[in-house]
């Protein structure tokens, strides 16, 4: 979506409504923002915008998200499954994290969302607290890999290893990482998680 390349937060927003009031699929909408959300990123690594352009732009996107969440919510009678979510610590980045429990939810998923630099130990708390089916680890960055890999040790190591499924994801999460790491499924793509997670839980692939 180019009005959030171009950090057009009524236009933005404007478009979304728009959107939603059209019957334009909400997945559809998520993806335009993402498009945008990455462009955004490019400039931010070849320095052509700085960290606030980054934050407005995030917070543009999640109040869209805000916006369409309500249309990616489905009725369900029951829940498809308790997941566990956070983007691993020493990364501060959600738009992914962000995606991914929005598409969950309308699936009919109850999701725990920790936030982001969450550290080992609130994980296994969490764990602890919540039982959940399922906990998902998102990260963008190559030094969170390393976060990715202590969380899943730390989760040995509490016991609580066979009592959950591990999937993981993000930008730099590719088979190397994956083998490293030792989840039960890994993806870089939204969707394809929830795929992953609807098969965890014995569900139709959707």
């Amino acid at each position: 979506m180019n009005a959030i390349v171009e950090l057009d937060e009524p236009t933005a927003l404007e478009l979304a409504a728009q959107m939603v009031e059209s019957g334009t699929a909400p997945v559809d909408i998520l993806e335009q923002c993402r498009n945008g959300m990455s462009i955004v990123g490019e400039k931010f690594e070849s320095g052509d915008f700085f960290l606030s352009e980054m934050i407005m732009a995030a917070e543009i996107f999640n109040q869209v998200m805000d916006l369409i969440r309500p249309q990616l919510r489905k009725t369900t009678s029951e829940s498809k499954g308790k997941i566990v979510f956070g983007t691993v610590e020493g990364d501060v980045h959600d738009i992914g994290k962000n995606i991914i429990i929005a598409l969950l939810e309308a699936e009919g998923f109850e999701v725990i969302d920790l936030g982001v630099d969450v550290p080992p130990a609130m994980i296994v708390e969490a764990i602890k607290e919540h039982e959940p089916d399922i906990v998902g680890m998102s990260s963008l960055l190559t030094v969170a890999i390393e976060s990715t890999k202590k969380t899943v040790d730390a989760i040995v190591e509490a016991g609580l290893r066979e009592k959950v499924k591990i999937i993981i994801g993000g930008g730099r999460i590719d088979a190397y990482a994956a083998e490293y790491i030792k989840p039960d499924a890994s993806s870089d793509n939204a969707a394809h998680g929830v795929r992953l997670c609807l098969e965890f839980m014995g569900g139709d692939k959707v």
